[in-house]
């Protein structure tokens, strides 16, 4: 059963950034207050459309789950990209992990991690989809989203991957210098390399167009 904290700073990994130095944390958002958005995170918007709707609230069909944070306007604006961004974290190189849960969506049921961000319209993405059945790396650069070419395979548009709709899945990324990993539920899928932004940034979580979506235990371990 989950723990009724908010966070859990777990002291077995450093990093530092300029010269800070940074444990790994993961939030749980069970101490948060339920309808309210999530203590500690900002909220933007890439592209158009309405901006996301983020809110605290319990999960019906797991109810020993605790609080979820959730994305859950459901305008269908293509061009719509909602970012949930955790405030007092920058970090270059990182193992970053969160469940997903896409919930509703007749256009998208998108759920991803966001890395690197320096602002809205410039960030990494990894998203898993539950209608495309695929995982896909992006960069937004300038406001333009881009999917990255595989490590040994080129532009394939990420991997097909069966990701299920209205069941919880474990969407996770590692970053060290230009090379990014991604894994779904446990199982490495493809590796990209990409220098497009170098630096440390903040990270969150994303969903696109009408994607409601909720996600959980976003675990952040900076290396």
């Amino acid at each position: 059963m989950k723990r009724a904290i908010s966070f859990v700073i777990v002291f077995v990994a450093t990093a530092v950034v300029g010269a800070q130095t940074q444990t790994a944390k993961t939030f749980t958002f069970d101490q948060d207050t339920v309808g309210a958005p999530p203590h500690g995170f900002s909220t933007a918007l890439t592209g158009q459309g309405k901006p996301g709707v983020w809110v605290v609230r319990k999960d019906a069909q797991s109810p020993d789950r605790g609080n979820v944070l959730a994305q859950t306007d459901a305008d269908p604006t293509d061009s719509r990209f909602p970012v949930c961004i955790l405030d007092d974290l920058s970090v270059k190189d990182l193992d970053l992990s969160v469940l997903i849960k896409p919930v509703t969506g007749r256009g998208d049921q998108a759920a991803g991690l966001v890395w690197r961000y320096q602002d809205a319209n410039n960030y990494y993405i990894v998203r898993a989809n539950a209608l495309e059945h695929n995982v896909v790396l992006y960069k937004v650069q300038n406001g333009r989203r881009t999917d990255l070419p595989l490590r040994g395979a080129g532009r394939t548009y990420g991997k097909k991957v069966t990701v299920p709709s209205g069941q919880w899945s474990t969407l996770r990324v590692t970053a060290a210098g230009p090379l990014f990993t991604v894994y779904f539920n446990g199982e490495k899928l493809y590796e990209v390399e990409d220098a497009t932004f170098p630096g440390a940034g903040k990270v969150g979580v994303w969903t696109k167009a009408d994607s409601v979506t909720y996600f959980d235990n976003l675990s952040i371990s900076p290396k």
